[in-house]
């Protein structure tokens, strides 16, 4: 319930109504849980950056409240400010700031973070122009809140998520104003660069001049930015140990709260729904990999399995190096062993296409229309086979089936069946590429003669776009997707949190992370079972490539072995496991984060 005792937070990012990556699905799914924990104390702050904002942005007109007066001051000065509430569940209070308000400053701008702060920006980076007018709002913003509305007469927490929104942490302590900040680094910015581009990164950590790499990689301002913020925050937060031992190293701070990811769970538990939705959208998938492989040869759709990995394109962060050398050793073992399953396995990833393959496009159509032939051969059938069995007088035998059929659709069966049918194998990758010759995906599986042979046990789909409802080729969203999939493959080598294995959790999918990732790490820690509830974790840490691609490969081959009835109960325990990573239990770690970024600042004070 709502105290206006209670201090306000005002939560910063620059993904709030903002879609862009992870940090939105932390902000959207924290939500509901922060809402029913600080009620309208809590507010949310964001760039005006979405142009369909309209259509999940509800107005608020009663600008009685603190908030509201802040937004009208800053809309006499002549600034388009929105307020309203963020149609999501929950239903926050937001508030958007338009960076273009203040272009004409630009340049004096940047000549204050340089001046003041030593912080080396340039007019090179569209998006840090950006970020550094929307820091100026958000400044101007905590000004007239703090000073002109509530003149130090109520708490204030300014909680800060990434470089891109932490630019007031630096005014608001050089002005001391009265505001309790929290910044929240999701991954350090030089760590991802590092980490892709080298393979020691974890043995050097402690041995990297950040400075010196900041400024190969074109990253000095953002990576000053964020040290900076670290250190003049109240608190400082990162999301996993994992990152938090980045976060020394390359920040020079450690954290003083982790706050580990969750996600609203109750929108994805099925509960005793769980299996029948698992059956439900397995059919779907079923039907793509008909259309995709069954017009060069066929397998029991019964005896398959679905794996799948899905992320960014970062081949080796991510992991997709050494989870196509353990599909590698999979496949030979299955062959060797004479396993009569299949796996198909999707590798879900955006990358720059021209479209959709003709071939697979083509094919898929005409298996539809082999489809909606057989369904009106069906209907056919049955009609005339009612009426010749209410029809018949002495002996009641079965009719010749094929005499009931008019000979228009028997040719067109044939026909349609006739111009599938094809020599070629599955072709491995649904989209035409840009850029083909330089995916690294591609060339391994192109260089190891990974092409859906017909031998092969192991099957590659390559599917370089988001699957959404109104993909062609699935018919079915991502979460709907991953529903009908029996195993997440995400062997990360560097990933601070991991969104993607807590999904296949929610949703009953059983899971293989690392423990490179803060999701994994956490995992090792929360429960020592975790293998037995579905979710693996894959050691990296001081290990080969070479041994990790084989330890992978394992796994899956276990996982391949197990039957029908363990996979059932494993979805039943991934379902109860996941109620660990609700929000309402991690908030928590945020709550204490609060409470330390009060105290640090009334220390401040006195």
């Amino acid at each position: 319930m709502t105290d206006e005792k209670d201090p306000l937070i005002i939560e910063c990012a620059w993904e709030v109504c903002n879609q862009v990556g992870g940090i939105y699905t932390v902000i959207r799914s924290k939500v509901p849980a922060a809402v029913e924990v600080f009620g309208d104390n809590y507010c949310l702050l964001g760039p005006l950056e979405n142009e369909n904002i309209s259509a999940e942005f509800d107005p608020i007109n009663n600008l009685s409240d603190p908030i509201g007066r802040t937004v009208e001051k800053m809309r006499n000065m002549g600034l388009d400010v929105r307020y309203g509430r963020w149609l999501v569940t929950g239903r926050p209070r937001v508030v958007l700031l338009n960076p273009q308000n203040v272009y004409n400053r630009l340049d004096s701008l940047h000549r204050h973070l340089n001046a003041d702060f030593g912080i080396a920006t340039h007019r090179e980076d569209p998006l840090l122009d950006k970020v550094v007018m929307w820091g100026d709002l958000n400044k101007t913003f905590f000004t007239i809140l703090s000073k002109e509305i509530l003149k130090g007469k109520r708490k204030v927490i300014a909680h800060f998520h990434e470089w891109m929104a932490s630019i007031p942490v630096l005014d608001i302590r050089k002005e001391k104003m009265p505001i309790s900040t929290v910044f929240t680094t999701h991954a350090t910015m030089l760590g991802r660069y590092l980490a892709g581009n080298d393979p020691h990164f974890y043995a050097k950590l402690d041995k990297f001049d950040w400075e010196a790499e900041s400024r190969r990689f074109g990253i000095l301002p953002q990576v000053q930015i964020e040290r900076l913020s670290a250190h003049n925050a109240d608190t400082f937060t990162t999301v996993s140990d994992v990152t938090g031992r980045e976060c020394y190293h390359l920040l020079g701070k450690n954290p003083d709260v982790v706050t580990p990811n969750g996600l609203n769970i109750t929108r994805y538990v099925a509960y005793h729904e769980v299996h029948n939705r698992h059956e439900l959208f397995k059919d779907k998938i079923h039907e793509f990999v008909i259309g995709h492989f069954f017009n060069s040869y066929d397998f029991d759709l019964d005896n398959t399995l679905y794996f799948f990995t899905s992320g960014r394109y970062e081949f080796r962060n991510k992991g997709f190096d050494i989870t196509l050398l353990a599909l590698q050793w999979l496949n030979k073992m299955m062959v060797k062993e004479g396993i009569k399953k299949t796996v198909v396995m999707f590798f879900i990833t955006k990358r720059p296409t021209w479209s959709i393959n003709p071939e697979v496009l083509e094919s898929r159509g005409v298996m539809q229309e082999i489809k909606r032939n057989c369904e009106a051969i069906e209907k056919q059938l049955g009609e005339r086979l009612f009426y010749a069995a209410a029809s018949s007088r002495e002996e009641h035998k079965l009719p010749d089936l094929n005499e009931l059929i008019d000979d228009y659709w028997k040719l067109r069966y044939r026909r349609t069946i006739q111009s599938w049918k094809t020599k070629s194998w599955p072709i491995v990758v649904t989209h035409n590429l840009i850029n083909d010759i330089d995916d690294e995906l591609l060339n391994f599986l192109r260089g190891q003669q990974m092409v859906n042979s017909p031998l092969d046990r192991v099957k590659m789909v390559y599917h370089p776009d988001f699957i959404e409802s109104t993909n062609p080729l699935f018919g079915i969203d991502y979460g709907q997707f991953v529903r009908g999939c029996h195993l997440g493959i995400f062997p990360s080598y560097y990933e601070p949190w991991g969104y993607t294995p807590l999904e296949c959790v929610a949703r009953g999918v059983s899971a293989i992370t690392s423990d490179l990732s803060g999701f994994g790490n956490y995992v090792e820690k929360l429960d020592s079972e975790h293998e037995d509830k579905g979710v693996m974790v894959l050691k990296r840490n001081d290990v080969s490539e070479k041994k990790a691609a084989e330890n992978l490969g394992r796994y899956m081959l276990h996982f391949v072995k197990t039957s029908r009835r363990y996979r059932m109960l494993q979805r039943n325990k991934l379902e109860d496991f996941s109620e660990n990573f609700d929000w309402k239990v991690l908030i928590t770690h945020y709550q204490t984060a609060y409470s330390l970024a009060l105290k640090k600042s009334e220390e401040a004070k006195a």
